[in-house]
């Protein structure tokens, strides 16, 4: 009796058949769910924007020993008790906040500062932020988020086909979605670093959905070696092959940001890291979830539209139950030794497709001849000597 393989095991093994496509309703009743959610937080809550976008005024002394609560009882009295306060680098005070009564309160925030630090008042550093540098900012995002999309629109078609290019981008629309959508229900604060790691997600998410396409293209080359596999099952074979190459991309991607968060925000207390490692963390998570979950069912599902393809799968559900996807470990066994150029293997597509029904004794023409059975042969007709 075999031992029971675990799940890294099997997945290390190639032994995975997860039903990736057959549970496509729930994926995308999941992602239906977090982005209506984060919608509606956008709609009602709106995004918390930092002072570079909205503008203000932005104070900093070193003051060690001081706490967040205790700055903030201290500038209440000067009408900054909603300002935004922050311990930097362990030791250092930040507040940010709109000041209405000109340069006498910004003078009184300073001392209220100084006061509370034991410092003079020429130690604490003020800067008057406008919202002009956050909107060039944002403008040019939103012009190299244009470029990256058409850009990726056409490489995409080019290199594989329309459909796959639509199913990168809506993967690319969720990913965008669901990261803006988690900051405005947790409440992070939206920054020009928050704006640069978002743009570097769509690279990574086109990353992860390249390698599972290249995967998909591959397998469909070889469809017609198999008269049992229809282009969903084709596409839970690739994905099952690629999960583990996905998992440790994703993870070692992952790391070095958790170092960031951990290391570089909580221990050193640098807040610009963790403005940028945070919209990474999220963003990564959600392109990581999107290239398996999204694009290839979405891929799938507009494949099996065609007629060759819808041709296939109805020959195949007339055959009865096929029994469980295959596992990439079984596919690899079995087309050990296989042969034949990509013309060869297309042509063998095509005659499956066009394949005949032929019509058993006792039934209509076009009904499917049951699996495993063959006609009696013919007999021979004895020739004559002469």
């Amino acid at each position: 009796m075999t031992e029971k393989r675990g799940v890294l095991s099997r997945l290390y093994n190639g032994e995975t058949s997860i039903n990736f496509i057959g549970r496509r309703p729930l994926w995308f009743m999941i992602s239906a769910f977090l982005i209506a959610a984060g919608l509606t937080s956008l709609v009602t809550r709106g995004l918390n924007l930092g002072i570079d976008f909205e503008g203000g005024t932005s104070w900093e002394v070193g003051a060690p020993g001081v706490s967040v609560s205790e700055a903030r009882d201290g500038l209440r009295d000067v009408g900054q008790g909603d300002a935004k306060i922050q311990i930097v680098g362990g030791d250092t005070v930040r507040v940010q906040g709109s000041v209405a009564g000109g340069q006498e309160r910004r003078d009184a925030v300073t001392r209220e500062l100084a006061e509370l630090a034991g410092a003079r008042t020429n130690e604490v550093t003020l800067n008057d932020v406008g919202p002009s540098w956050g909107d060039e900012i944002t403008e040019k995002a939103q012009r190299a988020l244009i470029f990256f999309l058409v850009a990726i629109t056409i490489y995409i078609t080019l290199r594989f086909e329309w459909k796959m290019a639509m199913a990168t981008l809506a993967a690319l629309f969720h990913d965008l979605l669901v990261t803006v959508g988690v900051y405005s229900l947790l409440g992070f604060e939206v920054t020009p670093a928050t704006v640069i790691a978002i743009l570097t997600i769509l690279g990574y998410s086109i990353y992860d959905g390249i390698v599972v396409f290249d995967k998909i293209e591959e397998n469909t080359r070889g469809l017609a070696t198999s008269g049992r596999m229809s282009y969903g099952d084709m596409v839970n074979l690739s994905l099952n092959q690629v999960l583990m190459r996905t998992l440790n991309t994703s993870i070692t991607a992952l790391l070095p940001i958790l170092s960031l968060l951990i290391v570089g925000s909580l221990i050193l207390g640098a807040t610009t890291l963790q403005e940028f490692a945070l919209a990474l963390l999220v963003g990564l998570g959600a392109s990581a979830y999107s290239s398996i979950f999204i694009a290839s069912p979405l891929l799938a599902l507009l494949k099996e539209r065609e007629p060759r393809y819808a041709a296939i799968r109805q020959r195949l559900q007339s055959r009865g139950p096929i029994g469980p996807p295959l596992t990439p470990a079984a596919a690899a066994a079995g087309s050990a030794g296989g042969s034949g150029t990509s013309a060869d293997l297309d042509d063998r597509f095509d005659a499956l497709v066009r394949e005949p029904t032929r019509a058993a004794p006792g039934k209509p023409a076009g009904t499917p001849r049951p699996a495993g059975k063959r006609p009696p042969p013919r007999p021979r007709k004895k020739r004559r000597r002469r």
